[in-house]
């Protein structure tokens, strides 16, 4: 399932055709993954935070968000470098999505309460190779603020 995925994601012929539903979900998991990781503190808030987006995002119960979340954790481990890795998922998937991947990343990056210098600059890179403005990032940005009742001065 994982190297099939990588295939679809990576290989040549891929450019041109739309990642399936559940292939793009992957891959975007894959990318909440690689930001909870970018400070090398992936624990356990962040993993949980990653399955309660997976969740509300498709629907999923408990145990399948960890699942998909596993799968992400792998994905990502392989996965080549983020450039790559965000035009590829910048080209199969539409930019309203996109916007919406800025605000989970936002909130992975906030899953432990507290601000990271290694994934605020990591989510904007991503911001930025998703194509996703500067603007709209710190708007997600502070919709997830506020959702988490956190107050940052």
């Amino acid at each position: 399932m994982f190297r099939n995925l990588l295939s679809r994601l990576f290989s040549e012929e891929a450019t041109d055709t739309k990642l399936s539903t559940q292939d793009a979900e992957v891959a975007i998991a894959a990318l909440l993954v690689r930001l909870a990781r970018a400070d090398d503190h992936y624990g356990k808030a962040e993993k949980t935070r990653i399955d309660l987006i997976l969740a509300n995002r498709r629907n999923l119960d408990p145990e399948d968000a960890a699942e998909q979340r596993a799968a992400a954790e792998m994905i990502e481990a392989e996965a080549p470098d983020t450039v790559r890795f965000t035009r590829l998922i910048k080209d199969r998937i539409p930019l309203d999505v996109r916007t919406g991947v800025i605000e989970a990343l936002w909130s992975v990056a906030y899953a432990d309460g507290r601000r990271s210098a290694h994934e605020d600059s990591f989510v904007r890179l991503i911001s930025g190779l998703l194509g996703v403005t500067d603007v709209d990032s710190g708007i997600a940005r502070q919709k997830v603020l506020k959702d988490l009742g956190i107050n940052e001065k």
